[in-house]
């Protein structure tokens, strides 16, 4: 171990000092005979095991041979994806995709500056450079062992890249920063790039579904953790990671990170859902020209502007390269990103990558709450909400652990006055400051994205001991829903949290679907529609709110549901209420019933009846390898019973209409299920959407599919007996 600790540290020295000449040249390297060599003995230390469902368990020596070895295994399996969330991550989709990525490129690079992560890289520990090291050879050797494959953009991967991309949450707090004000914000200097808004009925709600059962309230005696993010489509693979120095985990991995982003170890599981807590701010700063300089005011000083010369290379149609530059804008508080009202509005997040790489990969290696607690104080997770559950028994909820300190007298929802010093962040909430849970009476923790005070039922942290800033929307309809499943239940197994997990009761439309129902028998008996909407009432009146694949309400009510959502989404909401308030007690029985009665019209349209059963418009389909799926209602497709996460469904399903089709196909929500059982030994079922290859050609492109829709949640091969009789290729990467 000793001499393994020795050879580690030579090689983090020579690669540290190998990149600085590189970096300082400017220029990408290429494979020589020593990087080759070197991946050799990498690969000779690393063994991939694919199961039959094309999983990879990469084991190595050390931790740094097992990233190496899943590195590899992720380019193995789609290094289209691998590459692309680079692209975004540092800055250089334009450099793929053309002109109208210029935007997004210029968002990233107002916070991802190459030169800070190369000296964050540097001052990074040994351990931590040893991985960053090993994740960038395995892409590299990847590249030289398949030429044939042809990155768009990026021909030699560098280990400070790893930096860019250190939280695994889809939408990290960057994309807050919307990019049609900001190309209106900069983009006076040059032709404008036309953005294309998505409706917002076609906008599923991004988030994710969380719960921990403790021991007492479990037929085996063993607390269970239920694992459901909601993403888009294939955003992360599947797969174990594990060496003889101790690592062992398991889960759901977001394409070219190397850590176990949402998972579970021999002892602990962790589960991360979507924070609603405020840790993004927007500050108006007021602007002052003088003596040809820019200032803006802060207290009773003028302090100048910052600038900062940014360069957007991007592709152009005939595939040369050109470039944009952009002088981009700072204040203490951050850059300038939008302007409102006359003021300049300057947006404050976290930016700490080496922290937040440090927790992602530590975390994964805790084997107990205390030592998962003591990762969190690195206080490097902004976008997260925790449910953690150990084969000790303990289960908890852990709040995002960057949390700013701000006067709650001001409202942070909005932008504050920058001018004010009182509206300035004052350092980070400690740990014991932020709503907190740790094996409540009740005997479940649940998070659906919404606030953490409904999270054990009356055992929840309470709303009037916080900050406002620690919660900004409130419960949601799969909270309502999580709640009611879980109040006063026992006898937990992993079939019947499965079961939970896949509960058809939608609570928005019991809710909604009473108050059309009045509207409508409020109605005289002379007016038109009493005739018009009969059938359609009778079939809702008497539904259960339950979807299913046979189920004609559902179709119904969904499209309905869409209809008047987007209706009230144009409406003025000067209230500030939730858009259910707003169709509930705003809309109007004209606008719910005419929405009915659009709604019936377009499903006679599409399907030639408004009594269509939702399995017939509710559809998968995977064509092709193509990051933007195609659609196609002339091809092959599975139908998919549940519903979108909106109207409370906890198993979601984020689909629509697209260009040239009537049915819905969907394109996120349930992406990756799991639920472990921690006892003497660790067991897990999982389902990933569609299947874990991005190739078409390979039998694990959609092998999942008809599991995925029906919520047959697979076994997991964990342990090597479970793997046994299971296995299709044992091979070293490349060889």
């Amino acid at each position: 171990m000793q001499d393994n600790r020795i050879a580690a540290t030579m090689r983090v020295k020579q690669r540290t000092f190998a990149a600085a000449i590189t970096l300082s040249l400017g220029l990408a390297t290429t494979a020589h005979a020593d990087d080759e060599a070197r991946w050799r003995s990498e690969a000779q230390a690393v063994t991939i095991t694919r199961d039959d469902w094309g999983i990879a368990h990469v084991h190595g020596k050390t931790d740094a041979d097992a990233v190496f070895g899943m590195a590899y295994a992720q380019a193995e399996d789609d290094f289209n994806r691998v590459e692309t969330n680079y692209l975004n991550s540092l800055g250089r989709l334009a450099e793929a995709e053309g002109e109208s990525a210029i935007w997004s490129d210029l968002r990233q690079k107002l916070f991802i500056d190459p030169a800070e992560l190369q000296r964050q890289y540097a001052k990074s520990p040994a351990w931590l450079q040893a991985l960053m090291n090993a994740w960038a050879d395995g892409l590299n050797d990847y590249l030289a062992k398949h030429p044939q494959v042809h990155p768009r953009v990026i021909q030699h991967f560098e280990p400070w890249m790893a930096l860019s991309f250190s939280e695994g949450s889809i939408g990290g707090d960057i994309e807050r920063v919307s990019i049609k004000e900001l190309q209106a914000f900069y983009g006076h200097d040059g032709e404008a790039v036309a953005i294309v808004e998505t409706p917002s009925s076609w906008a599923e709600p991004s988030g994710s579904n969380g719960i921990a059962i403790a021991p007492k309230l479990t037929t085996n005696g063993h607390a269970l953790l239920l694992i459901n993010p909601h993403t888009s489509f294939y955003f992360r693979s599947e797969l174990q990671m594990s060496s003889d120095a101790g690592l062992d985990a398991y889960g759901a991995v977001t394409w070219g990170q190397f850590f176990i982003y949402q998972g579970f170890n021999p002892h602990i599981g962790w589960m991360h859902t979507s924070t609603t807590a405020d840790a993004v701010d927007e500050f108006a700063e007021t602007i002052v020209h003088k003596d040809n300089k820019l200032f803006y005011r802060y207290g009773s000083e003028l302090r100048p502007v910052s600038t900062r010369r940014i360069t957007v290379p991007y592709r152009k149609t005939d595939g040369s390269i050109a470039e944009r530059t952009f002088t981009a804008y700072f204040t203490h508080h951050g850059p300038i990103v939008r302007e409102k009202d006359g003021k300049w509005i300057a947006i404050a997040l976290m930016n700490k990558p080496l922290e937040a790489l440090e927790q992602s990969w530590l975390r994964t290696k805790a084997t107990d709450y205390a030592g998962y607690m003591k990762v969190a104080e690195l206080q490097a997770n902004s976008s997260n909400n925790t449910i953690f559950a150990d084969d000790k028994g303990e289960i908890a909820y852990l709040h995002p652990q960057f949390i700013p300190k701000r006067n709650d007298r001001f409202d942070y929802t909005k932008p504050v006055d920058g001018s004010d010093p009182a509206t300035d962040w004052k350092g980070l909430h400690a740990l014991n400051e932020l709503p907190h849970l740790l094996n409540p009476a009740n005997g479940w923790i649940m998070n659906t994205n919404d606030w953490p005070y409904s999270a054990a039922g009356p055992y929840s942290p309470k709303r009037e001991n916080y900050p406002r800033y620690m919660d900004t929307v409130g419960e949601n309809p799969r909270g309502v829903h999580a709640t009611m499943l879980l109040t006063g239940k026992q006898g937990f197994t992993m079939e019947s949290l499965i079961s939970t997990a896949f509960d058809s009761y939608l609570p928005e439309f019991a809710r909604q679907l009473p108050i059309l129902v009045h509207d409508y028998d409020a109605l005289p008996a002379s007016d038109p529609l009493k005739q018009k909407l009969a059938g359609q009432i009778a079939m809702l009146r008497n539904w259960d709110y339950r979807w299913g694949i046979a189920s004609m309400p559902t179709t119904l009510a969904v499209f309905w549901g869409d209809i008047l959502w987007d209706k009230m989404d144009k409406a003025d909401n000067a209230e500030g209420l939730s858009m259910y308030d707003r169709m509930a007690e705003k809309a109007g029985a004209k606008a719910r019933l005419e929405a009915l009665v659009e709604a019936s019209d377009r499903l006679q349209k599409d399907f030639g009846s408004w009594g269509t059963p939702w399995g017939e418009v509710n559809r998968f389909q995977r064509l092709t390898s193509d990051i933007v799926q195609p659609f196609n209602d002339s091809k092959p497709s599975i139908p998919v019973p549940f519903t979108s996460s909106r109207w409370g469904s906890l198993a979601s399903f984020g689909a629509h209409r697209w260009p040239g089709t009537k049915r819905y196909y969907g394109t996120s929500g349930n992406s990756f299920v799991a639920v472990v059982e921690f006892g003497d030994k660790v067991h897990a079922r999982a389902i990933t959407a569609g299947g874990e290859s991005g190739h078409t050609d390979s039998p694990h492109f959609k092998d999942e599919a008809e599991r995925y829709t029906t919520g047959n949640l697979r076994q997991v091969y964990f342990w090597p007996e479970e793997l046994k009789g299971h296995v299709e290729q044992v091979y070293h990467p490349g060889m």
